[in-house]
């Protein structure tokens, strides 16, 4: 799991994971489609259970808590603070009688506000989702259970409608050494409880074993230990565990920051390896956390589609700005079904840090954003999203759980609930425009206690709203479904409404359609796979480019693998720039399982040119299909080329204004040829922005691409970023990716198509988009404790 800001200054709103699933029938009818695995027993509904788990009860059962020591009066409270009931009871347990769907909690008289026992009242689910429901969970079982609590955890999935979960597993915990593999581990146990429970398991690895390479962050070097590994895995967890993710966010430097190129080596590998263990189970694509343009496009040349039989990605951000970053994922999904395994946007703690609990207007806030995650979502095509994260979990001050440490809810978890009951199978038909009435309406297809209905979900982006209906709807929920009264004219507001209408009656209100899904690009798996070696220091992470030097031959390490079970001869085909020489092997001959080491020699031209220069091997064996890697070349020539705008006089000191959280402090001081800053920012959430305002002559031109700069770390930890504000005051935040170690110099880039809308303390854009002539003031600098000292020179407009 990345870090995932929360929208406040000056973090970025994105960070921290379908085409759509849909085919239209000869009668109009919009029914899901995609590949299918061996589905775990999902037939019954949950039964109650006694004592309940985590204080979770179904409707119709009576409540029953247990009460720590020290209070003996108690008041319930409702969703909204409203009190509802004083208790006299001492320790132990407490009968509360029936109560309505909802959510409760039990406060002391006079004890303190952070004292709370919650309790969860769930709609009946009389009819369970089938296996295709879009509402999955991620819940890492395997890390944050015991083997004693993972099948009441189980039980909480079961009740809340998911049918997808996601695990977790660390490969040096169950895979120690080459020769040596662990038994009933604590992931047997995880998955054979959740399988239990009727769940669809999905198991993701973060890291490699010491003795795969140097760098647990990176993939093995060698990919016949992931084919191996995987082969095995599939095969020991065949009927337990349905779907496979080989790697989690390869794209982000705190799992090893690979390339586009890469990251496709290691799924073809990956995706051979658990087809031979489990030619059922289901291969995701090894999980962008970004939709970095030039990533997708790398990703693209490398021809990985028919490793994937889905395309996994994640995101924390704002539910407006799905439509873009929904774009640009379908377009490189090659028509595979879209798995958002990791969704939220969360909300941060306050208070005792022992606790890391949210504020009574956060918890509700949490609660809201579930139904509009997945209304969002699905609408722009997701087959499955998995909300992130059923367990009590921080990062920093960012709140993510579900449950509170002791397994009972907050109100976020009734909302899913709320979710896996209305959109249970859900569909989408289209929304009402995102216009000046600030409404957010979707409307779906859904399939809640086994009827087909018509499901919309509204709310408001203002504080209230009204909307007027054509016709009553058959019920109406709130986002804990709970029932409200059935009327034609609603007053809206932030938190999201369910409204249950007869199949087809919900259409009158459907004003744009879904997007389209992309076409399934056809395509069969080779057995060959060429991977290439490259320093990961030398990587160009925003670019997924490799950085290569300006002189002489570029030798580059191709390997080629094997997968297959017949020997095979063929031939290499190298494609370059116009200007370039190479030097490869023409042909070669493969046994089963071989891997062989190739040196890839380019010699660049002379003369500068384009700032991303391409080259492509194409392997060609008779009676396969052609196996191809595309890798992506960023000569450090760059500083010669026609197309950077340099900006001399920003290496002024006396220019930069100090920026800095709290009563820290921030040092700015010339240097010979540059600026070096040094911060000691404070507060809870520190952070340091030195700014300068630009002059006339330094706007970047329309066509800008990105910002060049030498950079230097001298002391401290922080992630570093640019923040670029416009003319409007709307501010944009572009992460340093792949920052240098402590004392090397490097040239580094700030890629405008990386730009996140800072959400939540930035003005509004008018347009919603960065508009590099519109520049006016850069900010570089970052969050992070502290103290830092870094240093920067020789800026330039990359307009290339």
């Amino acid at each position: 799991m990345e870090r995932k800001p929360c929208a406040e200054k000056p973090r970025p709103a994105g960070g921290k994971g379908h085409t759509s699933l849909l085919l239209i029938t000869a009668a109009g009818l919009l029914l899901p489609a995609g590949p299918r695995a061996a589905h775990a027993n999902t037939s019954s509904a949950p039964r109650p259970l006694h004592p309940a788990p985590g204080n979770v009860f179904l409707e119709g059962q009576s409540v029953r808590v247990q009460l720590p020591a020290g209070p003996a009066s108690w008041i319930l409270e409702d969703f909204e603070g409203h009190q509802l009931r004083r208790i006299e009871a001492a320790a132990g347990s407490v009968e509360l009688g029936r109560w309505p769907v909802g959510f409760y909690r039990l406060r002391p008289v006079g004890g303190p506000e952070t004292l709370w026992v919650s309790m969860g009242v769930l709609p009946a689910l009389r009819h369970p989702p089938g296996p295709g429901s879009p509402v999955s969970l991620d819940v890492a079982m395997s890390w944050f259970y015991p083997p004693e609590q993972m099948s009441t955890v189980a039980t909480l999935c079961k009740h809340a409608g998911v049918v997808r979960v996601r695990d977790r597993l660390r490969w040096a915990e169950i895979h120690p050494l080459r020769q040596q593999w662990a038994s009933d581990t604590r992931y047997d146990r995880a998955a054979q409880a959740l399988h239990a429970a009727g769940l669809q398991v999905l198991q993701v690895i973060h890291d490699s074993p010491p003795w795969a390479g140097g760098d647990p962050r990176r993939f093995p070097e060698d990919l016949r230990d992931a084919f191996h590994f995987w082969s095995a895995l599939a095969r020991r967890w065949a009927g337990r565990v349905e779907a496979f993710e080989p790697w989690n966010e390869a794209d982000i430097h705190v799992f090893g920051g690979h390339t586009g190129a890469e990251m496709a080596a290691y799924q073809k590998a990956a995706w051979w390896g658990v087809k031979a263990g489990n030619p059922r189970a289901l291969v995701g694509w090894n999980v962008f956390a970004h939709a970095n343009p030039a990533r997708l496009a790398d990703l693209d040349a490398n021809m990985a589609w028919p490793y994937f039989d889905t395309y996994n990605f994640h995101h924390y951000i704002p539910f407006d700005q799905y439509p873009s970053l929904y774009q640009r994922h379908r377009a490189a999904s090659a028509g595979r079904p879209l798995w958002v395994t990791e969704a939220a946007l969360p909300v941060r703690w306050t208070g005792d840090p022992r606790l890391q609990e949210l504020s009574d207007d956060d918890l509700r806030l949490q609660a809201e954003r579930v139904a509009k995650t997945f209304a969002a979502g699905l609408h722009e095509g997701a087959a499955a999203i998995f909300y992130f994260l059923l367990p009590h979990y921080v990062e920093g001050q960012t709140q993510f759980g579900l449950l509170r440490r002791d397994l009972t809810p907050r109100p976020a978890y009734v909302a899913l609930a709320a979710v896996g009951r209305w959109l249970a199978e859900a569909r989408p038909l289209g929304r009402a425009r995102a216009d000046a009435r600030a409404l957010r309406l979707y409307v779906f297809r859904a399939r809640p206690d086994g009827r087909w209905r018509d499901v919309i979900v509204v709310w408001t982006e203002k504080e209230t709203g009204q909307l007027s209906l054509p016709s009553e709807p058959l019920e109406i929920r709130d986002l804990l479904g709970r029932p409200r009264p059935v009327t034609k004219s609603l007053e809206l507001g932030r938190a999201p409404l369910f409204l249950i209408f007869r199949a087809g009656q919900g259409m009158s209100l459907v004003e744009e359609t879904p997007p389209l899904a992309p076409p399934h690009r056809p395509g069969s798996p080779s057995p060959v796979v060429l991977q290439p070696v490259w320093p990961a220091n030398r990587v160009e992470l925003a670019q997924s480019a490799y950085r290569v030097p300006k002189d002489g031959p570029i030798d580059i390490p191709i390997r080629v693998y094997h997968f297959g079970n017949r020997p095979l001869r063929g031939s290499f085909e190298v494609q370059t720039p116009p200007g370039w020489t190479t030097a490869f092997p023409d042909h070669t001959a493969l046994q089963p399982g071989e891997r062989q080491d190739l040196l890839l020699r380019l010699i660049g031209p002379r003369a500068p040119g384009p700032l991303i220069q391409t080259v492509r091997i194409i392997a060609r064996f008779p009676g396969e299909s052609d196996s191809v890697l595309s890798l992506r070349l960023l000569p450090e020539a760059i500083r010669a080329s026609p197309d950077l705008k340099a900006l001399p006089r920003t290496v002024q000191a006396t220019r930069w204004q100090p920026r800095v959280s709290g009563a820290g402090s921030c040092e700015i001081q010339q240097l010979q040829a540059g600026v070096e800053v040094t911060a000691a920012p404070s507060s809870a959430d520190p952070w340091f922005y030195p700014e300068l305002s630009l002059e006339p002559e330094e706007v970047p031109p329309p066509h800008c691409k990105g910002l060049l700069l030498r950079f230097q770390r001298d002391a401290g930890e922080a992630t570093f970023r640019l923040i670029l504000q416009e003319a409007s005051g709307a501010a944009y935040v572009v992460d340093l990716e792949n920052p240098p170690p402590l004392g090397e110099s490097r040239d580094v880039f700030f890629w405008f198509d990386r730009a996140v809308f800072g959400a939540g303390w930035s003005p509004p854009d008018p347009n919603g988009k960065l508009d590099p002539d519109q520049i006016r003031v850069i900010k570089l600098g970052g969050n992070g404790p502290g103290p830092v000292r870094y240093q920067f020179r020789d800026l330039a407009w990359v307009c290339d």
